[in-house]
């Protein structure tokens, strides 16, 4: 009986975040409300404060959750959370790891285009949220200066640097690629992207 209520538990808190992305999608998260997120997941107002405190308390488990799902990034004690496969692969080096961990990453942009354009959004409307993708993006940034510690290349001066130039690549990328017409396939922009890549952190 206790798994079973474990169970329910753990599926009304996935439908609630499903729910709230899906709202905040479609709505935008200024206009949704905690009773629209209830009344989506055929809960009510009591039952989402059992799970969430308040709407950017969901906001942050979808960041924190969902990207690092998407991504495969697990909690660091050092950095908030870490892909060990971003560090190994940076601290590989060669083009064709750089490029197999660009094109496996691509593949996910749909899940967490939305949450990170979200997640931006309501840092502008919601003072607990300011700066929360960038803070995110601040652990991949963490991990491409480990991968260059590792390989010991660049200046320890220099490694923190390029791993800004490298995310703010990716991220630009990644968040515009959907609707942009930038005259190139996508096997052209990850052979781009690659070869940027290469060049800055090898």
């Amino acid at each position: 009986m206790a798994n079973l209520r474990e169970a329910q538990k753990r599926m009304t808190r996935r439908l609630l975040l499903e729910s709230g992305l899906e709202l905040f999608t479609t709505k935008g998260y200024a206009a949704t409300t905690v009773d629209d997120i209830a009344t989506a997941t055929g809960t009510t107002r009591v039952t989402f404060y059992a799970y969430f405190p308040s709407r950017s308390a969901l906001m942050r488990a979808l960041i924190d959750e969902r990207l690092n799902e998407a991504l495969q990034r697990v909690v660091s004690p050092e950095h908030g959370s870490t892909a060990q496969s971003l560090v190994a692969t940076v601290a590989d080096g060669t083009p064709e790891a750089i490029g197999a961990w660009l094109r496996h990453t691509a593949d996910s942009w749909p899940a967490i285009r939305p949450i990170i354009r979200i997640g931006r959004d309501a840092a502008v409307i919601d003072p607990d949220l300011t700066d929360l993708v960038e803070r995110w993006l601040e652990e991949a940034i963490s991990d491409i200066e480990d991968g260059l510690t590792r390989a010991g290349r660049f200046e320890p001066h220099q490694r923190r640097f390029r791993g800004v130039l490298a995310m703010a690549e990716l991220d630009f990328v990644a968040q515009n690629w959907d609707r942009a017409d930038w005259k190139l396939t996508r096997e052209q922009m990850l052979a781009e992207l690659t070869t940027s890549w290469v060049r800055l952190l090898t």
